[in-house]
């Protein structure tokens, strides 16, 4: 936690996306914790097959529903530390027909707000903006 709140300091990112990343890592690192301890407390796995089998079936519909999610999540904290544009900057995401010119306003867990020129806001997922090019305009 301290380096990304150093990591956050030192490249002037917004407090919000620290938030989001440090409670994704927490989660992730709770998780990995609770298996280590099911394995080394020896759990049976015999009991709790019929447990583990359904909620292995609704969660594997739901991630497969949701792909697209835990792309976006994944590619939130790939932006929080290597994204060279920040808040306030001015980018154009070149995406073909769909390409997208303004101002970051915010860069959340799943998009990048984006305001245009003419006043109108867009919402960029990230698992697209760290596909596409992206050029810097200020």
């Amino acid at each position: 936690m301290k380096i990304i709140s150093r990591h956050t300091r030192l490249n002037s990112i917004a407090k919000s996306r620290e938030l989001y990343v440090k409670k994704l890592i927490s989660l992730t690192t709770l998780l990995s914790f609770a298996t280590l301890i099911g394995m080394i407390w020896e759990i049976s796995f015999q009991g709790l097959s019929i447990y583990f089998a359904s909620i292995f079936t609704v969660v594997g519909v739901g991630l497969f529903a949701t792909w697209s999610i835990l792309s976006n999540l994944t590619a939130s904290v790939i932006l929080f530390f290597f994204f060279p544009h920040r808040i306030g900057k001015r980018i154009k995401i070149l995406d073909g027909e769909n390409s997208v010119e303004g101002k970051i306003i915010d860069i959340t867990l799943f998009y990048l707000k984006i305001e245009t020129i003419e006043g109108n806001h867009f919402s960029y997922p990230n698992n697209l903006a760290i596909q596409k090019p992206v050029l810097q305009l200020d």
